[in-house]
């Protein structure tokens, strides 16, 4: 209803812009408002532009605005996400674009031009600024790496065999990307496509209290690593409209950019095996640098619950691996020796089985 109100508003503003723009053109036809001329008006150029004014304000005006609305907010949440590196090379390309439109200019004597000469010029310089804001925007790395880290930008072909790896949101979320990212032991260019970050954001301003602080937990996540000039992080335009779900987003942009994708959704990582997509699973990460453990050793282990045969005992060791202790219940509470009897790998992680060492 209040979307109707507007439009009908703004074509009513239209229709009197359209009623003046006759009469400054000088081509308003002299018509006495009487009832004896309103067929007459009804067939002037003054009501042609009163109705062409309200149709442009009614459908074209309208839907400029919500664009321009649409083009706001999203412009707003692209901010937030600027580093101050990438604000300094967009000002420089914007500076670069409008010299280069003034040399333009001065070289062509653009303004002696009768009559057109003014929003030639205007129309030149915006056209470079654009051209620069764009240029400095999509190939940001190469100029600040020149400007600021020419060793970087020299030795870069030393790391052109290193694979992208895209990151999905679950990986995000669950935060141990960036204390692997940290060691160094994964390099290259991190990518975050924006469906992602859509993703996340609609996580973040989730009803749910859980998915809220998760989806705010993935985005801190993501801020700490773009901080860090260790890491790599470059957030790709990407959306492919034409694909509803997420993960085949991903799966087609690993594709596209011969990149890995790095996740812990299980899901996923079955789906891109089956297309032909390197994946780079953290859960498996993680159960492949648990310590090993055999069968017959010795461990502390504290037991802190019943388990679900009878007369089980629950403990964890410090990297969260399950330690199932047979008559465990006895020792609710207690630190106690136990000796390993077996060893279970699940896709979920791995189970140790045990038993109370009365010997110790």
């Amino acid at each position: 209803m209040l979307e109707k109100i507007v439009k009908i508003i703004l074509g009513i503003i239209g229709a009197v812009i359209g009623y003046n723009s006759i009469v400054m053109l000088g081509v308003a036809e002299k018509i006495k408002f009487s009832t004896s001329n309103i067929g007459r008006f009804l067939i002037s150029k003054q009501f042609i532009g009163i109705i062409i004014g309200a149709i442009i304000g009614y459908f074209l005006i309208s839907f400029l605005l919500e664009k321009l609305l649409d083009l706001i907010l999203n412009f707003d949440y692209k901010l937030k996400e600027l580093s101050w590196k990438k604000i300094i090379i967009s000002f420089l390309g914007i500076i670069l674009g409008l010299i280069f439109g003034s040399l333009i200019n001065l070289a062509f004597s653009i303004s002696s031009i009768p009559g057109l000469g003014l929003s030639l010029q205007i129309l030149i310089n915006v056209i470079f600024i654009y051209l620069g804001l764009t240029l400095a925007i999509y190939k940001f790395d190469d100029i600040f790496n020149l400007l600021f880290e020419n060793k970087k930008f020299f030795s870069s072909n030393k790391n052109k065999n290193l694979t992208k790896k895209i990151l999905d949101t679950s990986v995000i979320i669950d935060g141990r990307i960036y204390d692997i990212c940290q060691t160094g032991f994964v390099e290259g260019k991190l990518m975050i496509p924006e469906f992602v970050l859509e993703e996340l954001r609609h996580i973040a301003d989730s009803s749910d209290g859980l998915k809220r602080n998760r989806g705010r937990r993935g985005l801190d996540i993501l801020k700490k690593m773009q901080k860090d000039n260790r890491i790599d992080v470059d957030i790709v335009a990407k959306n492919y409209e034409d694909i509803p779900e997420v993960d085949s987003k991903l799966v087609k942009m690993a594709q596209e950019y011969k990149a890995k994708i790095v996740t812990n959704d299980f899901n996923l990582n079955k789906v891109s095996e089956l297309q032909g997509v390197f994946v780079l699973n953290i859960n498996e990460l993680a159960n492949a640098v648990k310590p090993v453990v055999l069968p017959g050793e010795e461990m502390d282990v504290k037991v802190i619950k019943e388990g679900k045969e009878d007369r089980q005992g629950i403990g964890y060791l410090d990297d969260g691996t399950m330690i199932v202790v047979d008559n465990g219940v006895e020792y609710m509470d207690k630190d106690i020796v136990v000796m390993v009897t077996s060893i279970l790998q699940t896709a979920a992680g791995r189970m140790i089985f045990a038993k109370p060492n009365t010997n110790s």
